[in-house]
């Protein structure tokens, strides 16, 4: 979906699959991909920001958890989003996104973000409704000021059926080890299922641009959602981006040829590359 175009939840193909053969092959290729792209934004300085929203039970987290594999913690952070402390009740909602915004060579994840200004605070009415309509505008400026600094924005929205969430939820509440995710709050959340589609397809309508669109991932099928939103993030941040190894410089190679027992052949062809 490009930003001009209107995107709704309705665009989403929920039978889509994948092969767990497929599934494996493209999900190796794509995480040595963001390996990659993490050494070229540490030498370059580049900086991301990947958004992740969507139901509850969704799928984020296995998603989030299939590109942290691939990175190395230094410079990837996860920030999980949940309601603010009385410090930053008492601020501007975003304060608390700029806090946590990467440095350059760094990249990013928020599982969910400064969108729960326009749909769990809007449903909620935990805001004034002139606050939360003015975020549509302030998120575009936001996002706008990020792209002009040189960061990078990936915004993911994964979306299943209502009764593939109640499936989860049931594997939720018979897996010892993933009981702890079911909360009371999920099921009273789908009680009000037809407002968060009205308040999601809204913030597609008006947030959705040219420099930040959204990525609507079809997650019924667990698999095809991580491989389409690793390829989502992996294509975002490549884009226009030298992935070639770096070339080490002429003093380290230097002293690995000087301390380390490799072929004369391998240095040659490493110091040529520096050239």
């Amino acid at each position: 979906m490009t930003a001009k175009q209107t995107l709704s939840l309705a665009d989403a193909d929920l039978t889509l699959t994948i092969p767990k053969a497929r599934y494996l092959e493209r999900l190796a290729k794509l995480q040595l991909k963001l390996s990659r792209i993490q050494q070229a934004y540490l030498f370059h300085g580049h900086r991301a920001v990947l958004v992740f929203e969507g139901w509850d039970a969704a799928g984020k987290g296995g998603a989030i958890r299939r590109i942290s594999q691939a990175l190395d913690p230094r410079s990837f952070k996860v920030w999980p989003i949940g309601a603010p402390r009385n410090y930053y009740l008492n601020r501007h909602y975003l304060l608390r996104f700029w806090e946590r915004l990467p440095p350059d060579g760094a990249i990013s994840a928020f599982d969910r973000s400064w969108y729960g200004r326009v749909m769990v605070e809007r449903i909620e009415q935990l805001t004034p409704d002139h606050r939360w309509r003015a975020a549509y505008r302030e998120i575009n400026e936001f996002e706008r000021m990020l792209v002009d600094d040189g960061t990078r924005i990936v915004k993911l929205f994964f979306h299943i059926s209502p009764d593939e969430q109640m499936r989860r939820f049931e594997e939720r509440l018979r897996n010892p080890l993933k009981r702890w995710k079911l909360t009371y709050e999920d099921f009273r959340n789908r009680a009000r299922w037809s407002e968060t589609e009205e308040a999601v397809n809204e913030m597609f309508a008006k947030t959705s641009t040219r420099i930040a669109p959204w990525t609507l991932i079809p997650a019924n099928h667990k698999k095809y959602a991580r491989i389409a939103a690793l390829e989502a993030v992996a294509k975002t941040l490549a884009k226009g981006i030298d992935l070639d190894p770096q070339h080490l410089d002429h003093r380290t190679l230097d002293a690995a040829d000087k301390h380390l027992n490799v072929e004369r052949e391998l240095i040659d062809s490493l110091r040529s590359r520096t050239e």
